[in-house]
């Protein structure tokens, strides 16, 4: 999250004291004149950056309604929490399932994706996709929805069963790839469904 400029900081302060000692937060030209601003606009920029930068809440059309963001509640607003719909397997296809196991809270900042309400995670079941580093017990992040390009993991029901693979095509026909030389190639005899695309694997503490 980004830190405060010193005069953003100052600011922050004086909301904290005031909020503090006479139980509201102060108005901005009350703002402005402790600090000798001329202009509200320059209050107004100010507690928009802070805004911004997450330390602090307001509700428009009201006065006095600042309230400062706790460590904790900026925390939260750095956290993404994933739902954990059951296990996968990295092997041979399985019958699908919808048990929401929980969910896996991930700092945004260590994504390189926006989590969106269609992201999802699953629990990884067996080694097919040790070629791609994804092993048993690693949970998957997936991206429900996104479309598949050539060489992307993904999590795939292939005539009603459900699997872990590589997504790859062959004279234009979509197939499922395992990494690991002791399981074959997946060829649909009917529907290939696409469930989701691999976004991040997170490998747990063992």
């Amino acid at each position: 999250m980004p830190s405060l400029t010193r005069r953003q900081q100052q600011i922050l302060d004086h909301i904290r004291r005031e909020q503090e000692q006479a139980g509201n937060a102060p108005t901005l030209a009350e703002i402005a004149r402790h600090f000798g601003f001329r202009s509200l606009n320059a209050v107004s920029e100010h507690l928009r950056l802070i805004r911004q930068k997450g330390f602090l809440e307001a509700s428009t059309g009201r006065a006095r309604s600042l309230r400062i963001v706790s460590p904790l509640q900026r925390f939260r607003q750095r956290v993404a929490d994933i739902p954990v719909f059951g296990s996968i397997p990295a092997g041979l296809p399985q019958e699908r399932t919808q048990e929401a196991k929980g969910c896996v809270s991930i700092d945004i900042g260590t994504l390189n994706f926006k989590p969106t309400p269609r992201t999802f995670a699953l629990e990884v079941r067996g080694d097919s996709m040790v070629g791609k580093h994804i092993i048993e017990g690693d949970l998957v992040v997936l991206e429900h929805g996104a479309t598949p390009k050539p060489g992307d993991v993904v999590a795939a029901l292939i005539d009603g069963e459900s699997t872990l693979k590589t997504f790859l095509t062959r004279n234009g026909k979509p197939y499922l790839k395992a990494e690991n030389p002791n399981y074959p190639d997946l060829l649909p005899a009917q529907e290939l469904v696409i469930q989701g695309v691999l976004r991040l694997v997170v490998r747990r503490a063992r």
